[in-house]
């Protein structure tokens, strides 16, 4: 079995700054590199340099940024048989400001990203060999929810991380099968204000009563809530110090859904996904943070010790 992807594929153009600056205020950054970024992207990479065989679908425009990207997509061993593209408009950009605690700002233009429509996604094939499928919000929400209908008829695993924050119809997160907000889009999709584990817990009982079948909520250094089957439990972070936090929940979306399609149960496959981020957010930028499965072993290994 193997995972197909679906979502957006950006460059990040990225200064790093002492902090973030106030509305009207100029700074004088420091370094500035350009990466290539996308939330998809993010986790079609992350997910395949541990090894799994992925798929990725996304929309880019016809100029040296999506070139760039599917030849890295390619490079990485993703198959890019649905990496479309479009002269309609430029690829995605987004815009990273990045502090000396490794905060992240970020500012997106969705360019290419919102004409991958529901038509591009019936073009993909063998939906029935695809253990799972994951989804983000970087595309038009209609077109998840053909997504999701197309998983629902194939009998796959459809995985949601609902970022950036966005209403969704309830027939979208009726088909969820994980959900994997933030305490941010948690608070967003839920309407409960979330301030430690009890609210996080009400949060989370909220988004499963829409018909959700799991709900993990990221609590960065705090930990994941897990909600199944009316349980909760926090499954505490690995101890780090963090760098650059920019691609640290698609880099847990793409091992947690690696982990899954492996056999492993929720608990193991978040911790597993969590021993990935760890390591993310102690390097710099978004795909190049994303850890090998050698790297992600050690640390689970030095864990049990």
């Amino acid at each position: 079995m193997s995972i197909l992807v679906i979502g957006s594929s950006n460059t990040d153009l990225v200064v790093r700054s002492e902090k973030m600056p106030k509305p009207g205020e100029t700074l004088l950054g420091g370094t500035f590199f350009v990466n290539p970024g996308g939330k998809g992207a993010n986790q079609a990479v992350a997910a395949a340099r541990l090894g799994e065989k992925i798929t990725f679908c996304c929309m880019t425009g016809c100029d040296d940024y999506g070139r760039a990207a599917k030849n890295l997509f390619d490079r990485e061993g993703i198959d890019t048989s649905y990496v479309f593209s479009t002269p309609d408009c430029a690829s995605g950009v987004a815009l990273i400001i990045v502090d000396a605690k490794g905060e992240n700002s970020i500012v997106v233009a969705s360019g290419a990203n919102l004409k991958l429509l529901p038509e591009d996604i019936d073009r993909i094939e063998g939906y029935e060999n695809f253990d799972i499928v994951l989804c983000q919000l970087e595309t038009p929400v209609e077109t998840v929810c053909h997504a999701a209908r197309r998983v629902k008829r194939n009998g796959g695993r459809f995985v949601l991380n609902p970022a950036p924050a966005c209403a969704l119809p309830d027939d979208l997160l009726s088909m969820v099968d994980i959900i994997t907000p933030n305490e941010t889009e948690a608070e967003f999709l839920s309407g409960v204000k979330i301030s430690d584990c009890d609210s996080a817990v009400k949060a989370a009982e909220v988004l499963a009563g829409k018909g959700i079948g799991t709900v993990i909520i990221t609590l960065g250094s705090k930990g994941a809530l897990l909600y199944q089957d009316g349980r909760s439990e926090v499954i505490p972070a690995f101890k780090v110090k963090a760098v650059d936090t920019t691609a640290a929940g698609d880099v847990f979306n793409g091992a947690l859904c690696v982990a899954l399609s492996e056999g492993k149960d929720m608990r193991q496959a978040i911790r597993f996904a969590q021993a990935a981020s760890s390591i993310a957010v102690t390097r710099p930028g978004a795909q190049q943070s994303a850890p090998s499965r050698e790297d992600v072993e050690k640390v689970l290994n030095k864990s049990n010790e």
